[in-house]
């Protein structure tokens, strides 16, 4: 797992400059604002570094139900306007409480270019104003909305350094703590707006590594779909990222690990900064490709 007496030297030249200009921008952390604030820092932040948005034929916003009769806003992305195409559920970063499609359409439109797929993007609901499940609950009906309406469905888990565990207690937690961009505070305030309550930190709809169910078992990930993985390697998630990886192989799941040496969470969003950024997005549109090329000939 990661430990090193020294993680700062870990970091590559480029993202090292970059935490530095950071640092000395002197803006408050995201921790101490209230939801709406980092909201909108977030929001005036996630472009800066970010590539320029590919410019698509097909650009089209959608409403999706959710069960309780809530119009999610999502926004269709697609390389091509008249031509079937398969299709990327995505859904964005941000802790549950902060984010949008806005914030991230540079990134989408890269991936529905870069994989030749339409990809569709949920601004699910976020915290504290929706507090858990509700995320995952509009996650899982997108899903059904999207298998209803697309013509067919191959599945990959496409995952960029997901959180996968309820507790912070991983050595990359405790070695990527303060100064690594996302640091333990920005956690602990995610968590907080999102959760009810310290005993939803077990459900595995919030953390699929070492949560568990209503009758306290782990559940079985037997049949889970296919995953690509991609992680940074100066993340305080790294080491659950990698852990999940391993589960999934446990049961019999095709995982591909890539871990990007030198890098933070949030780094695909640096293009402009940070090379390492367009080398993921490649990666993971080659792994999306693949997906779609063996769904069609199952």
């Amino acid at each position: 797992m990661s430990h090193h007496p020294n993680p700062r030297s870990l970091l590559t030249p480029a993202t090292r400059g970059l935490l530095d200009r950071i640092a000395r921008a002197g803006h408050p952390p995201m921790h101490a604002l209230n939801p709406s604030q980092a909201r909108q820092a977030y929001a005036a932040g996630a472009g800066v570094l970010d590539i320029p948005a590919h410019a698509l034929p097909r650009v089209e916003d959608l409403q999706i139900p959710a069960r309780d009769g809530h119009a999610l806003p999502a926004r269709l992305y697609a390389p091509a306007s008249a031509q079937t195409l398969p299709v990327l559920l995505y859904f964005h970063g941000g802790g549950f409480t902060v984010g949008s499609v806005a914030t991230h359409e540079p990134l989408c439109r890269h991936m529905a270019h870069l994989a030749h797929c339409a990809v569709v993007s949920v601004d699910y609901r976020l915290a504290p104003d929706w507090k858990f499940p509700t995320a995952v609950h509009d996650a899982w009906d997108s899903l059904a909305w999207l298998r209803v309406h697309a013509t067919e469905l191959g599945a990959l888990q496409l995952l960029f350094y997901p959180g996968c565990a309820g507790h912070q207690d991983t050595p990359s937690h405790h070695t990527f703590a303060k100064g690594f961009l996302l640091e333990e505070p920005h956690i602990s305030y995610f968590f907080g707006h999102y959760l009810n309550g310290p005993v939803e930190r077990n459900d595995w709809r919030f953390a699929p590594l070492d949560g568990v169910d209503g009758t306290g078992s782990p559940r079985d990930l037997d049949g889970v779909a296919p995953a690509w993985i991609g992680l940074a390697e100066c993340d305080p998630l790294v080491d659950e990222g990698v852990l999940y990886a391993d589960r999934l192989r446990l049961h019999g799941v095709a995982v591909d690990l890539e871990i990007y040496a030198g890098m933070v969470h949030g780094f695909i969003q640096f293009g402009r900064a940070i090379p390492q950024a367009l080398a993921a997005h490649t990666d993971a549109a080659r792994a999306l490709r693949q997906a779609f090329a063996a769904a069609a000939q199952a």
